[in-house]
C-alpha cells in the first residue's frame, strides 16, 4: 500500500484499533498466473496477543472454493477500511489553489493462512466471533442453539486463521494542512448530512487535536 510519510500510522494499538472496530474485512489472495486476483468479504476476530503483531480468525462457507488455495506458504491480503468521505476544496482557506481530495483510513494486513481442521478448536473459534458482536446482556450463545444445529453448520464452513507478518496503517486526515483549514474540512463535513461524514469530522477533530 502506498502511504505518504504524512499518513502513515505506525501505532500498533492504533492500527489494532482500526482493525475492531471496521472489522468486515476483504480478505485478497492473488490470482494464477494470467488470472485476476479473487477476494472474499469476511467478519474478522483479533487477537491482539497470539502473534508479533496479533492474528485474525475468520472462516469462510465451505462451499466457497476460495480456502482450498490456501497452501501454507502464500501471503494473503486483509483489508480493513474505516471513516473516509470527499473533501471539497471550498472548505480551505484558499479553494483556488487547492484540488478535490479523499480522506480515509485503512490497514492492511499480511500473512499466511492456517486451517483450523480440529472441530473443538473451529467451535472455540466460533465462540469468541460470537461473544465479540453478542455483546449485549442476554445476547444468543452457541450454547443455546438446537442440539446438533451448530455441529451441522460447522461442518459447514471451514475455520482457519491468519497471523499478521506485516502491516501497514494510513489515516490521511489532512494533517499536511494548516489548522485552519482542518476546522474548515471539519466544519464542511459536519454540513453534509452524510452519516458517514460525520464521523470523518469527529475522527479529524480528535486525531488532528482541534
Amino acid at each position: 500500500m502506498y502511504v505518504p510519510r504524512a499518513f502513515a500510522e505506525a501505532d500498533p494499538a492504533v492500527i489494532h484499533g482500526l482493525i475492531e472496530a471496521n472489522d468486515f474485512g476483504l480478505l485478497v489472495l492473488s490470482g494464477a498466473p494470467g488470472a485476476a486476483p479473487e477476494a472474499a468479504h469476511l467478519p474478522f476476530f483479533l487477537d491482539r496477543a497470539r502473534g508479533a503483531r496479533g492474528t485474525l480468525e475468520t472462516h469462510m462457507a465451505r462451499a466457497n472454493p476460495l480456502w482450498k488455495r490456501f497452501d501454507s506458504k502464500t501471503e494473503v491480503l486483509t483489508v480493513f477500511q474505516g471513516a473516509h468521505g470527499y473533501v471539497s476544496p471550498n472548505w480551505y482557506r484558499a479553494p483556488e489553489a487547492s484540488v478535490p481530495t479523499w480522506n480515509y483510513e485503512a490497514v492492511h494486513a499480511y500473512g499466511i493462512p492456517r486451517l483450523i481442521e480440529d472441530p473443538e478448536a473451529a467451535l472455540a473459534q466460533q465462540a469468541r466471533l460470537v461473544a465479540r458482536f453478542e455483546s449485549a446482556p442476554g445476547g444468543w450463545t452457541i450454547a443455546g442453539a438446537k442440539e446438533g444445529m451448530v455441529e451441522g453448520l460447522l461442518r459447514g464452513i471451514v475455520a482457519f486463521e491468519i497471523e499478521i507478518a506485516r502491516i501497514e496503517g494510513v489515516r490521511k486526515l489532512n494533517q499536511n494542512k494548516t489548522a485552519e483549514d482542518r476546522r474548515g474540512v471539519v466544519a464542511g463535513l459536519r454540513a453534509t448530512g452524510r452519516p458517514g461524514d460525520a464521523a470523518l469530522a469527529e475522527l479529524m477533530a480528535e486525531v488532528t487535536e482541534l
